[in-house]
């Protein structure tokens, strides 16, 4: 189970790794795109606001797997379907009839904005992805890397209780640096910071980690977390004569 999560992780992360400069140039691209003159009539680098009525809006919050959505139509009656990462600000309180206007770039909505002026990006916004790849980049790569070495570790280790030992607090530190990924992306987006932001808070917290697991590691080989005291011998029973 170790070597599965580990593997995959790891594949995920350097996926993610690698569309972060893809990401970045991307974004970079929508906010220097201009405003169209006029309606698009096909897709376009150039941004264009469409008003749009919401006809539904579906959050799915009984189902995790389902991702967020609503349907949106034209003043002429044609429907667009639109997904979302998250519910919030816009899309959980849309209420069907509603009137919003969505920000078309390159044939999609990109962003839906409300009466209010809230706006949230859409799955296929480039807003934000940078940060989400980025953070999922650090998260499956400091959980990977250290899971798959403790798994190999412990299976070198068979029969030595100290390098299981040894193993298995690395492999635990590692879902602990995964965790420190994670926490570091939702200070971020929770508070609109940049982009570095998220390495800056992931570098502290990932050094304590380090450093507790290299603590924790040596204190394994040293037999510290393993109780190998001998069995104290039991003295014979009297046989009755």
């Amino acid at each position: 189970m170790w070597l599965l999560f580990a593997v995959a992780t790891l594949v995920v992360g350097v996926v993610s790794a690698l569309q972060v400069r893809g990401a970045l140039e991307r974004e970079r691209e929508f906010r220097a795109a201009p405003a169209c003159a006029s309606a698009p009539v096909r897709a376009s680098a150039c941004v264009w606001e469409q008003d749009f009525t919401v006809r539904t809006a579906d959050m799915h919050r009984n189902d995790r797997y389902e991702t967020p959505e609503a349907e949106l139509t034209l003043p002429s009656g044609e429907p667009w379907h639109v997904t979302f990462r998250n519910t919030d600000p816009v899309l959980s309180e849309m209420a069907p009839g509603e009137k919003v206007v969505g920000l078309v770039w390159r044939g999609r909505v990109v962003e839906v904005r409300d009466a209010e002026g809230r706006s949230q990006p859409t799955s296929v916004g480039p807003q934000e992805w940078p940060a989400d790849r980025l953070g999922g980049a650090l998260a499956c790569l400091s959980f990977g890397l250290p899971a798959l070495v403790g798994w190999v570790w412990s299976v070198l280790a068979r029969g030595d209780r100290r390098r299981a030992a040894a193993a298995t607090v690395v492999r635990w530190h590692g879902v602990a640096l995964g965790g420190t990924a994670i926490l570091a992306l939702w200070a971020q987006a929770a508070n609109d910071w940049p982009l570095w932001a998220i390495p800056a808070i992931w570098g502290p917290l990932a050094l304590l980690g380090l450093a507790s697991m290299t603590a924790f590691t040596l204190a394994a080989l040293r037999g510290e977390l393993t109780d190998e005291a001998p069995a104290t011998p039991q003295a014979p029973e009297p046989q009755a004569t």
